[in-house]
């Protein structure tokens, strides 16, 4: 080969290595952003009707699909602004992503199966029929609220953003004083929360027999921690440290609720099966109690005893 093709080699060779760092080196393009449509906007006849039993039932799931919950708490306990708010889960941004494939069990699930399991899980509650009213009324209300945003992306605002590895272990005593400075005044010294009149948890339960149960998304610390430090205390999302966050999570979640409806009589096969993970208290003995060994039954289990 002579000297000439060899400098020409080199020559393509930097140039083409160059290239690859600099595509390397741009930045991901920003998730899109969306703004939901104001409930005021919600349209008049079927279809608004629909929507607007859809909003209530996100608001009040006790009054009006009262047959498939078993606590107190409400969709806008997590999903904070009626759904609305990015950064705490929102309908807007959970709408366009659905069919999805779910580690949790295994398949791909529509829309409706992953409703379905809210109730179950998180409201503690029993299935309502997929091709029912109740699913049908939130799908419309996730429907209108996401009209006209891309679909089959991931929006800005989604979800919860993410935590960075805690720079110290979560610790129980450490988030029970964080607890007691920052969420006792709105959740209660025992964590079971506030309620108007009617029941209605005004501020959820964060343990105990009418919180979520050992199946919803938020017992893992984890999803729990980023939820908080983006949106508690409430309206002052932020101002906890990742670090407050990570603590006071642990607290929440190292504290009893009702049992994990796929709990079959075993705690390790249920550990095995569905739990496990390093942000998982369940089956872990904390503050002197093992979580899930005494539960109570979920609604669901209760409801299945003859």
């Amino acid at each position: 080969m002579s000297q000439m093709s060899v400098s020409t080699n080199l020559a393509i060779g930097a140039l083409l290595l160059g290239l690859a760092t600099a595509q390397a080196a741009e930045p991901a393009a920003p998730a899109p952003s969306f703004t939901p449509p104001p409930a005021q906007a919600i349209p008049d006849g079927p279809f608004g009707d629909a929507v607007r039993l859809g909003q209530n039932i996100f608001l009040n799931p006790r009054k009006f699909a009262g047959q498939y919950v078993g606590n107190s708490m409400n969709c806008a306990s997590c999903h904070l602004d009626a759904g609305r708010k990015a950064d705490s889960a929102p309908m807007w941004a959970a709408y366009v992503l659905y069919p999805a494939y779910r580690s949790k069990n295994g398949h791909v699930n529509t829309l409706a199966e992953r409703l379905q399991g809210c109730f179950i899980y998180s409201m503690n509650g029993k299935m309502p029929p997929a091709d029912g009213k109740t699913i049908m009324a939130l799908e419309s209300y996730m429907f209108w609220m996401a009209k006209g945003a891309p679909t089959g992306v991931k929006l800005a605002g989604q979800g919860f953003p993410d935590l960075k590895e805690p720079a110290e272990t979560p610790d129980y005593l450490r988030g029970q004083k964080v607890f007691t400075q920052h969420c006792a005044l709105c959740h209660g010294a025992d964590g079971a929360g506030q309620h108007d009149a009617t029941g209605r948890a005004v501020f959820p339960a964060l343990w105990g027999d009418d919180s979520y149960n050992w199946g919803a998304g938020m017992h893992s610390v984890k999803t729990a921690a980023a939820f908080i430090h983006a949106n508690m205390p409430l309206s002052q999302g932020g101002t906890l440290s990742e670090q407050e966050a990570w603590d006071v999570a642990y607290f929440i979640d190292g504290n009893e609720r009702p049992q994990d409806p796929r709990y079959a009589g075993d705690l390790q096969a249920t550990i095995k099966a569905h739990h496990g993970g390093k942000y998982d208290l369940y089956g872990k003995t904390v503050n002197g109690v093992t979580l899930g060994e005494r539960s109570t039954p979920s609604s669901s289990q209760s409801a299945a005893k003859p």
